[in-house]
């Protein structure tokens, strides 16, 4: 890995610390607002990432004030006259990005302080899971300037609140609280501020206490579920806990309860 100081220049890094990843949006100056030169990087990061198979669980959080500002608006605004190019090329390597959060095998979960405002509030809601500081806020942000959202926030969104709430949010709420998002379901997990990063460390390692294969496989049946017919899916049901006890992490645990027993 570079050193720190290489880190600092970035827009964005990961750090790799056993079965836990750490994608981190590094732009704080700019509340690590999204350019194309962040999406780029973001995009290489999530495929390390999941290409890495010591990892089980990518943890996705902001440097500075803020998780994420949304689009960078002033890279928007210097655009102008070309904006439907300057979008695309954005956006392009971004949705990458999101596709490899949503179907890597490793369970991802965003780590919200500060504000997660337009796209930093899809992007939260496209993580697996999200845990947030009791403190942090979120922004729809795009009614204001008209637009519909982007940054996958009506396809995570809609699946982590509903379709209505969702709807709700984007067009009839300006700003909505943490504890709001944790009553509609965003937040999965909720916690003091001033314990955040020691909540999603300890967050991680949970989460990560079990099997590479029931991590992937929990993960996959779930999203598949909404569209799977029933029987199909019983049927993948079994294949894929079978698959899970063939692994060491099942049989030292069935061991174990057994001899306690």
């Amino acid at each position: 890995m570079s050193d720190a100081t290489d880190q600092d220049r970035r827009p964005a890094f990961l750090a790799v610390s056993g079965e836990i990843a750490t994608i981190v949006l590094n732009r704080p100056e700019a509340y690590n607002a999204i350019d194309r030169d962040m999406a780029e990087r973001l995009r290489d990061l999530a495929r390390a990432a999941a290409a890495n198979a010591a990892v089980k669980i990518v943890v996705v959080r902001g440097e500075g004030p803020a998780f994420c500002g949304g689009g960078d608006i002033r890279h928007f605004v210097s655009n102008l006259d070309e904006i439907g190019p300057c979008i695309r090329a954005l956006l392009t390597p971004y949705h990458e990005f999101l596709e490899q959060l949503r179907t890597m095998a490793k369970l991802t979960v965003a780590s919200v302080h500060g504000s997660a405002a337009g796209a930093g509030l899809s992007l939260a809601a496209m993580c697996d899971l999200c845990i947030a500081a009791d403190d942090a806020n979120f922004t729809p942000a795009y009614a204001k300037i008209g637009v519909s959202p982007d940054g996958g926030g009506t396809y995570g969104l809609a699946r982590a609140i509903g379709a209505r709430r969702a709807l709700h949010a984007f067009l009839g709420e300006d700003r909505f609280t943490a504890a709001q998002a944790a009553e509609w379901g965003l937040v999965t997990k909720l916690v003091p501020a001033a314990a955040l990063a020691e909540e999603t460390a300890l967050y991680a390692a949970r989460l990560a206490r079990t099997s590479a294969e029931a991590v992937a496989g929990t993960k996959r049946l779930l999203h598949a579920s909404a569209e799977a017919p029933l029987p199909a899916h019983l049927e993948d049901e079994m294949e894929t806990l079978i698959g899970c006890m063939a692994t060491e992490t099942f049989v030292t645990a069935v061991t174990r309860f057994v001899k306690k027993g």
